[in-house]
């Protein structure tokens, strides 16, 4: 489920479906789309195949099509929030902490891991957006995981020598760099994720070492 590709068919449907929806603004039936078709096809693929695409290619200039990618943006937030979540039981945070840079406020990602890992079984800490750098070594200290992965969108958040500083700091966490924002290089002990499998992937195994 973490590699498998959708059928060509499936995926153009989903461009249709998703791309329909968000020119309606019906943030809720965009969700719709998403719960149906990552419940089918699994949600790292439906994300890397059909959500980093589409979202890829909003172009977003006229205030029309900034409305539209809003729907969209939101949308998919809701749909994936609500995926695989039962608000009875609460899974195991299995030692994995998820943020988004300080001051920044673009982390759908983030929430597609999470997602991904509900699916396994999996829970996490996930605080949210402009986490302050300050609040991340508290949180760390605090929480004690063993998977930390920060979400950059551009490189005015992504501030490689930060991250590669906190890794430093707690040599027995596994700290990850995410998004587009990390241009600069992620040198040793902090490596960057390029995709939505590969972060996945390092949050399991991570976590089964424990």
């Amino acid at each position: 489920m973490l590699t498998d590709l959708m059928p060509a068919e499936a995926v153009e449907s989903a461009h249709k479906r998703f791309s329909l929806a968000a020119e309606d603004l019906d943030g809720n039936r965009v969700a719709r789309v998403l719960l149906d078709m990552a419940g089918a096809w699994g949600l790292p693929a439906f994300w890397e195949q059909v959500c980093r695409p589409l979202l890829a290619r909003l172009p977003g200039r006229t205030p029309a099509e900034m409305a539209t990618e809003h729907a969209l943006c939101e949308g998919i937030r809701v749909g994936l929030d609500a995926y695989r979540r039962n608000p009875g039981r609460s899974l195991p945070t299995a030692g994995v902490l998820l943020a988004g840079a300080e001051q920044e406020t673009h982390c759908l990602g983030l929430h597609a891991l999470s997602a991904a890992l509900r699916e396994q079984g999996r829970g996490c800490v996930h605080l949210g957006p402009a986490l302050p750098w300050s609040a991340l070594a508290a949180a760390v200290s605090r929480a004690r995981p063993r998977v930390v992965v920060l979400w950059a969108q551009t490189p005015v958040t992504g501030r490689a020598y930060r991250l590669v500083r906190l890794a430093r700091d707690v040599p027995a966490v596994r700290v990850y760099g995410a998004g587009p924002g990390w241009i600069e290089p992620l040198t040793a002990p902090a490596s960057q994720l390029g995709t939505l499998p590969a972060a996945l992937t390092a949050c399991l195994t991570a976590t089964r070492a424990r």
